[in-house]
């Protein structure tokens, strides 16, 4: 089936031109100013952007946690994931019992049954040894080619700095990239412990006792773990303006970094964990300051930082009470958990689906952002990195068929019935946007046409990546 999008504005990274789109079964193969189709069908998208689908490096999808479980599955997060127009997630791995190859199988037996949108992954290392090593050389024969690492989290996902460095070194040997969650994991305990002795049990003592400064010092730590494993690094959910100062300072030196935020360290502060409905913001890192917000967006602009992700991990705000979700009655136990303790609100926020509207709105839409620094943050860098380009991540021949037909002036009043996230909260609820997906289509198939959802479960493939790019 030959399908053709006509008269759009198709838009690359690396520039933008009014021109048709034409597609045969799951593949793009021809663009043009003027495209002919002898038969097929015919999307007329004048007055709209043409634009790839969006590729979400850093999502959490069916992940266990404090007692429950992320609300959305591989399907939910899919569908999310397709109405903000994103056709690619990339979620982790967790490293179970048996050796990272079992673990990999365990979670792709439970994804590729499920997945609605096309999904990579990563592998979380949170235990290291000889053997573990070994194992991480085998990953890119399983299509991995990217680990994880943790600086905080003690006794439980944490790796010491020794560990680190041999992880990294290894990685860096097999061309494989490390993500780094970077925080200050024993000032984290000494801080939670000190609070819940004093009596704070509330919200924002979650943020107090992870302190902005222990992710600025990680952060260095990371880079400078990095630089004498001779090995690249990503620093994921970047939420302090240090980390920008420490990200800018060691690419100046040399050393192979690069790094994200998320659309929650660009809006929300430390102040909206002491509202009444402060669990809903509790997420690790968390939130900051006006001026981290402000120090982020400057990041996203200049080109200081590389990628927007979302880390998105919901939970339901209470569990307790079932909302209606394709015609049934869900309810999984959320932040309710922890309404006596902050320290067992399950930490995440829904955000797959919000992503790209939001930075539309308050970055083309505001002139903070051009169209083609819109694409390159959302889907071409993301598939440079983690090695899905030009599969990923761009309009051109040969490419999967991941399309989103952009509507740049549809206006919404956002929330949680827009979104579409397995939730029973919105951090948004309420924002105006403007600026939509109006048709998404992923490998030629299309899963949104206004505001319809025409996916299913399965739908989506895994995708086995190669070596990434260092921008």
């Amino acid at each position: 089936m030959k399908t053709i999008i006509r008269n759009g504005t198709i838009v690359t990274a690396e520039g933008s031109f009014k021109g048709d789109l034409l597609m045969e079964g799951e593949i793009i193969t021809e663009i043009g100013e003027s495209v002919f189709l002898d038969s097929g069908w015919v999307f007329d998208a004048e007055g709209m952007f043409v634009l790839p689908g969006g590729v979400d490096p850093h999502v959490h999808l069916h992940l266990p946690m404090a007692g429950t479980v992320s609300s959305d599955d591989y399907y939910t997060g899919g569908k999310a994931a397709a109405f903000g127009g994103t056709t690619t997630v990339i979620d982790f791995v967790s490293q179970g019992p048996g050796t990272l190859a079992d673990s990999v199988k365990a979670h792709r037996e439970l994804a590729d049954a499920t997945a609605s949108v096309d999904y990579a992954s990563h592998m979380n290392i949170t235990h290291f040894n000889d053997q573990i090593g070994e194992q991480i050389a085998d990953l890119p024969g399983l299509g991995i080619t990217s680990i994880k690492v943790f600086t905080a989290y003690n006794d439980r996902l944490r790796l010491h700095d020794g560990d680190i460095f041999r992880a990294m070194r290894i990685a860096g040997q097999n061309d494989i990239l490390t993500l780094v969650h970077a925080e200050n994991g024993d000032v984290i305990d000494l801080l939670i412990n000190e609070a819940l002795e004093a009596g704070h049990t509330e919200p924002i003592w979650h943020a107090l006792t992870r302190p902005g400064w222990g992710a600025v010092e990680a952060s260095l730590r990371a880079f400078a773990l990095a630089a004498q494993a001779d090995a690249p690094v990503y620093l994921v959910h970047m939420n302090m303006d240090g980390e920008v100062d420490q990200l800018k300072y060691a690419r100046s030196k040399g050393i192979y970094a690069m790094g994200e935020t998320c659309p929650q360290y660009l809006f929300f502060t430390a102040e909206n964990l002491q509202q009444p409905d402060g669990a809903k913001f509790v997420c690790s890192p968390p939130v900051r300051s006006k001026a981290d917000n402000a120090a982020l967006w400057q990041g996203l602009e200049d080109g200081s930082i590389q990628v927007l992700a979302t880390d998105h991990c919901p939970f339901f705000f209470d569990g307790q009470q079932p909302i209606e979700y394709e015609g049934q009655m869900i309810a999984i136990p959320g932040k309710e958990l922890g309404k006596d303790n902050f320290t067992k609100i399950p930490n995440g926020l829904p955000g797959l689906g919000d992503r790209m509207p939001l930075l539309w709105t308050h970055g083309v839409g505001t002139g903070r952002i051009s169209l083609e620094r819109f694409v390159a943050l959302t889907s071409t860098n993301p598939a440079k990195i983690f090695g899905l380009y030009p599969k990923k991540g761009c309009l051109r021949p040969g490419s999967d068929a991941d399309v989103v037909i952009w509507d740049p002036d549809q206006k919404v009043k956002y929330g949680v019935n827009i979104a579409c996230h397995r939730t029973d909260y919105n951090l948004y609820e309420g924002w105006n946007l403007k600026g939509m997906p109006r048709t998404v289509i992923q490998r030629g198939d299309i899963l949104i046409e206004d505001g319809l959802w025409k996916g299913k479960p399965g739908q989506g493939q895994f995708l086995h990546r190669q070596s990434g790019e260092i921008l």
